[in-house]
């Protein structure tokens, strides 16, 4: 086989889409506290001092989900203005109803039950989301292809540095690409490595590009895998818009 690349992505935990995750996880994770048989599709999306939180639930539980959205906010590192979006002032708007019968009907039980056989392994019937696809590979300790193993220590790293005081001046959102050059399925080397951060806005762009290459992308990539051709790109947003 002729040489490839193969790129993967990751974001930090207070990228937009990851925010938006962690609150209807939280959600998730409340209701079943109170009631283990729930059935919950919450949706969450933001925008610039607004979350929707969205879906329908079926629970006894009572939990406060305005509270939780701004706690998982705020603990993400969204807890004043300077930051673009503030948990502990921004509007959280709840449009949560109960599920429908229809899909109630649909996800109850499982077609094995209502087509009259009395299948214990084949309880509960199955909506329409959770599609994925993957593969493990021996490239890595965690069995995952190599670029997005280092697209998640690179967030991670981001991450780290900030909440440490390494880089004080990072902000929550951010996000990490690792292109890899294959050659016959092996890894050759580490071609495009590009890291995106929110920053403080008095930080000139040339020291933000020496301290993540120092201090986030060196202790992460593999020093064997870079060469003269690796190209280190830098992406900066100056505020956050929560999209």
């Amino acid at each position: 086989m002729s040489k490839r690349l193969f790129t993967s992505e990751s974001v930090t935990h207070g990228h937009p889409d990851k925010l938006c995750d962690r609150i209807s996880d939280a959600v998730l994770d409340a209701i079943l506290a109170q009631d283990k048989n729930s059935h919950v599709a919450c949706e969450t999306t933001a925008t610039t001092g607004i979350v929707h939180i969205m879906g329908e639930i079926t629970t006894t539980a009572d939990v406060d989900i305005e509270k939780i959205a701004r706690k998982v906010i705020c603990e993400t590192g969204y807890d004043n203005d300077e930051c673009g979006f503030n948990g502990n002032t921004c509007i959280v708007d709840v449009a949560l109803d109960k599920q429908s019968p229809d899909i109630a009907m649909g996800v109850n039980n499982s077609f094995e039950l209502k087509d009259g056989e009395n299948d214990a392994d084949n309880q509960i019937g199955a909506g329409d989301q959770g599609m994925m696809f993957g593969f493990a590979c021996d490239e890595t300790d965690e069995l995952m292809p190599l670029p997005v193993s280092l697209a998640h220590k690179l967030s991670y790293r981001l991450k780290e540095v900030r909440e440490d005081g390494t880089l004080s001046y990072l902000r929550p959102d951010g996000k990490s690409q690792v292109t890899v050059e294959y050659d016959n399925d092996k890894v050759v080397r580490v071609d495009t490595v590009v890291v995106s951060t929110q920053h403080d806005d008095d930080v000139t762009l040339e020291q933000i590009r020496k301290d993540i290459l120092e201090y986030v992308i060196k202790p992460i990539v593999p020093a064997e895998l870079l060469d003269e051709n690796t190209k280190s790109i830098l992406q900066v947003v100056l505020l956050s818009v929560v999209l």
